[in-house]
């Protein structure tokens, strides 16, 4: 067990509602996201699952698009909008029906052992949901060097900053010089934007 999850099961108590046990819940991940300590991008990250990765979801807290998941030997919270299941022989998106796969709702308690990063995004704004289909581009180093020399101030927004998540409108852009994506800095994080779709096409590390 590593030292990242041993402060996680510390920091969170998870109670889950029915009391007994239930089958285990079996998603899929959607893109590459951020495992984090707590159901918000606020919390620290424990670890990335990559796109693909099979995750065991014990549920969702009620009201909030966070839920809790085991995933590659990681125990922490990721964005419901970037988890899929098998219903009824399709492949949903976990957020849009919790209800008709019978996510159980879970609740989180926060202790002095796992704090919050501040500041905390702004009620109310967060990354647009569900993922969609966008095309994998690997930016050349320029493009890299013009961001580190031309700053920009970062937007606060809920919601985990992956590769496909759409901004939402009242988020400018800066323009790259002959470069077909603009560019932005979201929770401390460049990222680079299709102007047309408004989607994540890249995020820096």
């Amino acid at each position: 067990m590593t030292s990242k999850r041993n402060i996680l099961l510390a920091g969170a108590v998870l109670l889950a509602t029915g009391g007994l046990a239930q089958a285990e819940m079996v998603a899929t991940t959607v893109n590459d996201l951020n495992v984090r300590a707590g159901p918000g991008p606020q919390y620290p990250a424990v670890g990335l699952a990559t796109r693909g990765s099979t995750a065991v979801l014990d549920g969702c807290i009620e009201g909030s698009r966070w839920c809790r998941v085991d995933v590659n030997g990681m125990r922490g919270w990721v964005y419901a909008d970037y988890l899929q299941m098998d219903y009824g022989g399709n492949q949903v998106i976990v957020e849009e029906h919790r209800a008709e796969i019978g996510v159980p709702v879970v609740t989180y308690e926060s202790t002095a052992s796992v704090v919050p990063a501040q500041p905390q995004p702004a009620p109310g704004d967060e990354l647009i949901g569900p993922v969609g289909a966008v095309e994998t581009i690997t930016p050349p180093e320029t493009v890299r060097t013009y961001i580190e020399t031309n700053p920009t101030e970062t937007v606060r927004l809920g919601g985990d900053v992956v590769v496909g998540a759409e901004v939402p409108d009242d988020v400018t852009f800066q323009t790259i010089p002959d470069y077909e994506y603009r560019y932005t800095r979201i929770n401390d994080r460049p990222v680079l934007v299709d102007p047309g779709t408004r989607r994540i096409v890249y995020v820096y590390q």
